[in-house]
């Protein structure tokens, strides 16, 4: 249930939003082409997409883009909280960026559906929500200069925390809708070194249905197809390379040469070593 809503618009369209809730507290994003950041300042919240779901402490926040539908967030300790949610509108940035948009929000070349993710707790985002609060309890000393600065600055925030990255995947997609097949970014991410579960985000599915639809494309479990093609490559390099079998085991998505040198002898029956002599013997 809502005890408090306050909001702030920004060229009459949503813009600062600061909730206070009490259990039970159900709520499912519609469908628009915007972005959100939201910011669990007390309280606990649990976001769901699918049948996957991440919790949201306070003081941490959730970033996500709401062009797909069946996104919900829930209260999950039974106890009030606190959100303050900031929304990203395409044709306000363009109004306000008129000559280029900012790097995050251009389409990087990690292939990624991905539309979601936590931001963790950083000291510059939480005195950024404290600073929103002010004007929040003082709604006449906000114009639209003073809010185009606050969207500015949350941007330059977000594009400086630890995982840029992937908010550069999630906000670009505003811009640069493009939709990747589980193949397309199965292939693309082979060689890497992200495990099965960013693999699953990458796809924007919970694991359990990224498992599944795996199965159905490739006949096998993601960890034993990716490691079985990982090995193959690192056959095919200690054949045609000179490069180090440190650095073949690194280049082909193994971050540990001893797992790699018993994997490598487990499918082939050879070490890496023994395998490259025999082969050019």
């Amino acid at each position: 249930m809502v005890v408090d809503y306050k909001k702030i618009d920004l060229f009459g369209k949503q813009f600062l939003q600061r909730v206070v809730i009490e259990p039970p507290f159900d709520f499912a994003f519609p469908t628009a082409e915007q972005a959100c950041f939201l910011y669990m300042r007390n309280g606990e919240m649990q976001f769901q997409f699918q049948d996957a779901h991440t919790d949201i402490p306070a003081n941490h926040a959730l970033l996500l883009n709401c062009i797909h539908p069946g996104k919900q967030i829930k209260d999950i300790n039974n106890s009030d909280g606190e959100i303050v949610i900031v929304t990203f509108h395409p044709d306000i940035l363009k109004k306000i960026y008129e000559k280029e948009l900012p790097v995050i929000f251009q389409k990087n070349s990690q292939i990624s559906n991905q539309s979601n993710s936590r931001v963790n707790n950083d000291f510059l985002i939480q005195k950024y929500i404290e600073g929103l609060l002010f004007y929040f309890e003082n709604p006449s000393m906000v114009n639209d200069e003073i809010l185009i600065l606050k969207l500015k600055e949350i941007i330059l925030l977000l594009s400086q925390t630890s995982n840029a990255s992937t908010i550069q995947v999630i906000l670009s997609q505003l811009f640069s809708p493009t939709t990747y097949t589980i193949k397309h970014i199965v292939e693309a991410n082979l060689f890497s070194q992200i495990n099965v579960e960013e693999l699953a985000e990458r796809t924007n599915l919970s694991l359990s249905s990224f498992k599944r639809e795996f199965k159905k494309l490739y006949n096998d479990s993601p960890a034993s197809y990716i490691k079985n093609k990982k090995l193959e490559r690192a056959a095919e390099l200690l054949i045609i390379s000179n490069e180090r079998i440190t650095d073949i085991a690194f280049d082909c998505g193994f971050n540990d040469l001893a797992n790699f040198t018993k994997s490598f002898h487990d499918k082939f029956g050879h070490t890496p070593t023994d395998y490259r002599i025999k082969m050019r013997d």
